[in-house]
């Protein structure tokens, strides 16, 4: 992809301070965007990444709230609002993901990762949905919502029940939001296999069963991203970028 293609949009990536969020909001800036870094606990990282996106020459902050909840939503989308006047793109990326054998689970694991996996998406989307509406009114383009589900919303694993019916919502929550906030909101999903960063130990399992005999990067989920982020023609759609795990 040549050039700037988000240059003048205003793109939101929650969960932004580490990993794929990082990797997702220096993509955005790298292709024109400013980007609101959020974060929830890591502060050092996220005002890290933000002041890389401003040496890039972009707008950037980074602005803390618990995405799974109504009211720090509110005031993060207000703060949005007040800096930027506007918002073009949200990448719900925030989540979490922990083993815990099904006979196990607690009442607060299963509701925290629902929270976090998919509550978060819902509260988002709905604040950003009129941000989004507000600026399109009686212009040409698309605003664009991109959940970052999971593999683990496509395949079964029995040790992450709770992590896959979050993703697995996750998932549906995007295909009926596509239809919700059309014609003007764009609404995708992307799907990463095992994504592992410098200095993770290799996993050997994923590598033998996987295809392409890799791991994914952070940098390939943002590659996904972005494609979503410019296409005009598609929506409601899970794009899994697994290696080709999901094949087998």
């Amino acid at each position: 992809m040549s050039g700037e293609p988000l240059k003048g949009q205003v793109a939101l990536v929650t969960g932004a301070a580490k990993r794929i969020g990082r990797s997702i909001a220096l993509a955005l800036a790298r292709n024109g965007a400013d980007v609101i870094v959020n974060y929830l606990h890591s502060e050092n990282e996220a005002i890290a990444v933000s002041a890389e996106i401003t040496l890039l020459g972009r707008q950037s902050v980074a602005l803390q709230a618990d995405v799974s909840n109504r009211a720090a939503v509110t005031r993060l989308f207000e703060s949005v609002e007040a800096r930027f006047g506007r918002l073009d793109i949200l990448v719900n990326n925030a989540g979490s993901f922990f083993h815990a054998r099904f006979e196990d689970l607690t009442d607060a694991q299963w509701d925290g990762i629902l929270d976090s996996n998919l509550k978060s998406q819902f509260l988002c989307a709905q604040r950003a949905a009129p941000l989004m509406e507000k600026h399109l009114q009686d212009k040409e383009g698309h605003g664009r919502i991109v959940n970052i589900s999971s593999l683990g919303g496509l395949l079964a694993w029995p040790g992450y029940t709770h992590y896959c019916v979050s993703k697995a919502g996750s998932i549906m929550l995007t295909r009926c939001l596509a239809r919700a906030l059309a014609p003007h909101i764009l609404v995708n999903s992307v799907a990463p296999g095992t994504i592992q960063f410098p200095g993770e130990l290799p996993d050997e399992d994923y590598i033998r069963r996987v295809p392409l005999h890799r791991t994914g990067t952070g940098d390939e989920i943002a590659e996904a991203v972005l494609f979503l982020c410019t296409a005009e023609f598609i929506t409601g759609q899970v794009l899994v970028v697994d290696g080709g795990r999901s094949l087998v």
